[in-house]
């Protein structure tokens, strides 16, 4: 059997870093989590995020990059929507693949969590969360609300619309424990997460004076 390429052992240790940060900063935060718990989860010296990424805010930085990347791309607001979707369909698959990214339990649910403790508690990173995921997502979401609404629309209605959609999807991440207690053994599978989905869906098509055929 060959060798590995010369370079296989630092990329390993940097994946490992890589894992290993995504559920230290998305259990405790970037302020709580510290580089020896970081590296003691990867197995790594202590030195080695200096070497691979230039300190704890650079590795941050760089995770949130890796972990957008692969969520948006698992779970993109269209949702494989394909043609002339209608509205109701594009705010279904938005709204689907919102909660699929911050409920499921294949992995990509701690994007959400990081972003969402970064939302409560801002970290030097706050801008790139700002402008690499939250401002194009949300400016997606503004002009379907908008198109809903219709051109009499004001735009501080359209901003608060969209957040109040957002915040429907959000909750059921921020107040998971409560849910889980006061609704103990509420599946929380593929199926359960479209139905939600749905919910939201049909909630703020009525919200926003939009009468329609339910969606999904």
């Amino acid at each position: 059997m060959n060798p590995p390429p010369a370079n296989h052992s630092s990329t390993e240790t940097r994946r490992r870093l890589l894992e290993a940060a995504a559920d230290a900063f998305s259990e405790s935060g970037f302020r709580a989590a510290t580089v020896r718990q970081i590296c003691q989860r990867a197995g790594a010296n202590v030195a080695a995020i200096h070497y691979h990424f230039g300190g704890k805010q650079e590795l941050y930085v760089e995770l949130l990059r890796e972990l957008g990347r692969r969520a948006f791309e698992r779970y993109p607001v269209t949702l494989g929507l394909s043609g002339a979707p209608t509205q109701e369909e594009r705010l279904f698959a938005f709204v689907h693949a919102f909660l699929l990214r911050v409920l499921s339990v294949d992995g990509f649910a701690r994007h959400g969590r990081v972003l969402s403790r970064e939302m409560i508690d801002p970290s030097p990173a706050f801008e790139h969360v700002i402008e690499g995921f939250i401002r194009p997502h949300l400016e997606y979401l503004h002009g379907l609300v908008r198109e809903i609404l219709g051109p009499e629309a004001d735009e501080q209605a359209v901003r608060f619309s969209a957040r109040s959609i957002v915040a429907q999807c959000a909750f059921y991440h921020h107040a998971r424990a409560v849910i889980e207690h006061l609704a103990p053994g509420e599946p929380r599978d593929a199926a359960a997460i479209r139905a939600l989905a749905e919910h939201i869906t049909r909630f703020s098509l009525e919200g926003l004076g939009h009468r329609q055929e339910p969606v999904g």
